[in-house]
């Protein structure tokens, strides 16, 4: 089972230095991996209808503050020598594929190897009109047809590639990722759609168990959400067997109601019941959990970090 942390990338933690400093000290710490959010632009609200928590706000104050992920994922590669880079998730719309293609290649070979794509067709609407070129309706259909686009031209010498959106023919477009084929993709979100993309062609599937409209909270939600993607993956054509499981956790140690099926929501409650849930969702096929330290203040998140270390993953 790997642990990993969300980088802060927003608010006031987004400096330079907190940045570097956080993702230093999760790696000596002995977490197997960062992540890093990707939004670019924010209504200036504090409701935007963020689909993953109860009241629609986003959990980290001043959201709209925030540092491009791609850009940071670099910065971060520099500033680090071992932990792994998680882009959680990549909006694949927002940016080009070929650009993007080079972009992400370049960060692995620079991290040596280190890049985790995760990947997904995004959600706000004002954010994807301003930001895309590409249809918001049609976001779904952009994020497959890159991500193929992407694959060849990391896998082929001379790439070839026509669709409704992306063409290539032929041009050179080193260098390569260090990782073979590509780097892993994982990919988010949890609606059928989503499901689908990651049976077709993801190394993992990787949702938040707080969608308000697709929850994966307790324990019988995330085993059939298990069942449905092995069930998916096997329809694509692929080993069931092979697809990994990835679970963010937004909110995890605090009292919580019970959810709406009447169980206690994963990752609520004690110290004990974080350990015993670790154990329990690896037993049914969850590969790698991330947690959440963000927050307004660097001091209180490495306290927080260092914690957890001590009373969980030293544990583990």
């Amino acid at each position: 089972m790997q642990i990993g942390f969300n980088l802060p990338v927003s608010g006031p933690m987004a400096s330079a230095e907190v940045i570097a400093n956080i993702a230093q000290l999760g790696e000596s710490l002995g977490f197997d991996y960062l992540t890093l959010t990707d939004h670019i632009a924010l209504p200036d609200t504090s409701t935007p209808g963020y689909p993953y928590s109860p009241t629609g706000e986003f959990y980290t104050p001043d959201p709209g503050h925030r540092v491009e992920q791609l850009t940071t994922a670099a910065w971060v590669a520099a500033k680090t020598s071992k932990i792994r880079i998680v882009l959680a998730v990549m909006v694949v719309p927002h940016r080009p594929a070929v650009v993007t293609s080079k972009m992400l290649a370049t960060i692995d070979v620079l991290s040596g190897g280190r890049l985790v794509v995760g990947v997904g067709a995004g959600w706000l609407k004002p954010e994807l009109d301003a930001v895309s070129t590409t249809p918001f309706a049609e976001r779904g259909a952009v994020t497959d047809e890159y991500l193929d686009a992407m694959r060849v031209i990391w896998t082929q010498d001379r790439p070839v590639f026509h669709g409704k959106y992306v063409h290539i023919d032929g041009l050179l477009t080193d260098p390569k990722p260090v990782q073979k084929p590509h780097p892993p993709i994982w990919v988010g979100g949890e609606s059928g759609p989503s499901m689908r993309r990651a049976a077709r062609i993801g190394e993992a599937w990787y949702p938040i168990g707080s969608n308000n409209a697709h929850l994966l909270d307790t324990m019988p939600r995330l085993t059939a959400g298990i069942g449905r993607i092995r069930e998916l993956t096997r329809a694509a054509g692929r080993d069931p067997a092979a697809m990994g499981v990835v679970y963010r956790v937004k909110r995890h140690g605090q009292p919580a109601p019970a959810a709406t099926d009447g169980c206690r929501k994963l990752f609520t409650s004690s110290v004990a019941d974080t350990i015993e849930d670790i154990a329990a969702v690896h037993a049914i096929g969850v590969t790698a959990l991330d947690f959440d330290f963000e927050g307004r203040d660097a001091t209180k998140s490495a306290a927080d970090m260092k914690k957890f270390h001590h009373e969980v993953l030293s544990r583990i």
